[in-house]
């Protein structure tokens, strides 16, 4: 008898810890797992220890679970608190818990040099905003493949359309031209890509998958 009860013991105690992919990052937070539990699991189970600060991802992973109309299980974290000269773009799939890429990103001419200190949801003022973005269709523009993004934070980057805010290659944004000039090409806005993995992630972001910009 009392065999039986510490096995029932244990298995109602270890249960909470076992969260499939799926289940983890459904619409809504696990009956049995609290906020915090489901995020530091992905967190752990993603290897994402001394490449995201937790507490950036935190913020990220809270912003994927609160934008409606999300259509991917898929995060991208652009964590603008690090220098260009840093790979500072992570894009974190949420269903197998896995970094599938982790890159260069440009920020805005007018947002500072090497490290971005000034941001803005103005029309032409060629800064960088921050804030979740949700993103949208491609189109080929003046930059090439691009991808569109809605600007989700009220009164920080819900002009991202006006803006004409896209994800786009670029070369400039690339460690060859890091090592040349010391520092990381700008853009007018947009968050710019090394031109050999745009397209690949912008074909994996598209259509409806949720982008934290942090600073």
């Amino acid at each position: 008898m009392k065999k039986a009860i510490y096995l029932f013991i244990l298995v109602f105690c270890y249960l909470p810890l076992q969260v499939s992919a799926s289940s983890t990052h459904s619409n809504s937070y696990s009956n049995v797992n609290s906020p915090d539990v489901v995020i530091k699991h992905v967190y752990k189970e993603a290897n994402l220890k001394g490449v995201i600060d937790f507490q950036v991802f935190k913020e990220g992973y809270n912003a994927y679970y609160n934008t409606k109309g999300r259509k991917k299980q898929l995060l991208t974290i652009i964590d603008y608190s690090k220098p260009s000269t840093e790979k500072r773009f992570f894009v974190i799939d949420l269903k197998r818990n896995k970094l599938v890429y982790h890159t260069y990103v440009s920020h805005g001419v007018n947002s500072g040099g090497r490290e971005a200190t000034r941001f803005s949801n103005i029309v032409n003022s060629r800064q960088t905003s921050l804030g979740t973005f949700l993103t949208d269709t491609t189109y080929y523009g003046g930059n090439g493949y691009s991808l569109k993004l809605d600007g989700m934070t009220h009164g920080v980057n819900d002009n991202a359309r006006r803006r004409y805010i896209v994800v786009h290659g670029a070369d400039y944004a690339t460690e060859s031209f890091i090592q040349r000039h010391g520092y990381l090409g700008r853009s007018w806005g947009c968050p710019a890509l090394p031109k050999g993995l745009s397209r690949q992630i912008i074909d994996t972001i598209k259509g409806g998958s949720v982008i934290y910009a942090h600073a």
